[in-house]
């Protein structure tokens, strides 16, 4: 598996679920990724770590309060918190979570872009993020769906410092991503198109899967449900589905 033991300043360094089912969730992604997961730690509200072949991959924590929704979201490295929060809201963004020491793990802050999207940050501190990216049952890329394309585009260049490489600006499929020491690590799309009303922009984690086809038959097998049928596309076959409390993520099976 391709372990990770630093984060580039700007790449997703950590994912974590919020839901209303913790021990559901647990049982849900250990049968569908093969995840293991630690015990809550009540020193940090009951968060717990899930584990891919002993690596921390992602966290997970019980919702805050009744009635919201169960979502996944997503961590930018930054060597500054404090830095980056003040740049966030220079350039159009907004604070929701102060920066945070979380012990001596980090320090955590949570924005919301220009875009209008929720983006975490995460200064490491002792938790230096993923153990193992880009292989089945791990986080394998992560995709900002915006209904402001410019302006995401430029917060998270000025913010995060991206290195911006178009992919695609055709007008039915405008589609940037961030590249560093030719390494992809994440996307902006354009989805003003086809995001449905009342949905905000968002972030969305690809999880890895060795057959996306039997994954999704799994998915729903343990009481999830598919957001869109797996499709063959240049970068693999891809699928979206929900968790069975409702928390959105894709699957990713890589090209043959």
């Amino acid at each position: 598996m391709p372990t990770r033991d630093d984060t580039p300043n700007g790449a997703p360094v950590w994912v974590d679920l919020m839901t209303s089912d913790q021990d559901g969730a647990r049982a849900f992604y250990g049968t569908l990724l093969g995840w293991g997961s630690e015990e809550p730690n009540p020193d940090f509200g009951g968060y717990l770590n899930f584990t891919l072949g002993g690596a921390r991959i992602a966290g997970c924590m019980a919702a805050m309060e009744p009635g919201m929704p169960d979502v996944w979201s997503v961590y930018l490295a930054t060597d500054d918190i404090e830095r980056t929060v003040r740049d966030a809201v220079a350039h159009g963004g907004q604070v929701i979570v102060e920066p945070m020491a979380v012990g001596d793990l980090g320090w955590m802050a949570v924005m919301i872009d220009a875009g209008g999207a929720a983006i975490g940050a995460w200064q490491s501190g002792e938790h230096r993020g993923f153990g193992v990216i880009a292989e089945p049952g791990a986080p394998s890329w992560f995709e900002l769906h915006s209904r402001d394309y410019e302006a995401s585009l430029a917060f998270y260049r000025d913010v995060f410092g991206w290195t911006l490489r178009t992919e695609s600006d055709a007008p039915e499929f405008r589609y940037t991503v961030f590249d560093r020491d030719d390494e992809q690590h994440a996307g902006i799309m354009d989805a003003s198109g086809f995001l449905p009303e009342g949905v905000p922009a968002h972030w969305t984690v690809y999880f890895g899967a060795a057959d996306t086809d039997a994954s999704v038959a799994t998915v729903t097998a343990e009481g999830g449900s598919v957001v869109q049928a797996a499709e063959d596309t240049p970068y693999g076959r891809l699928a979206a589905v929900a968790d069975p409390t409702g928390a959105v993520f894709r699957l990713v099976q890589a090209p043959a």
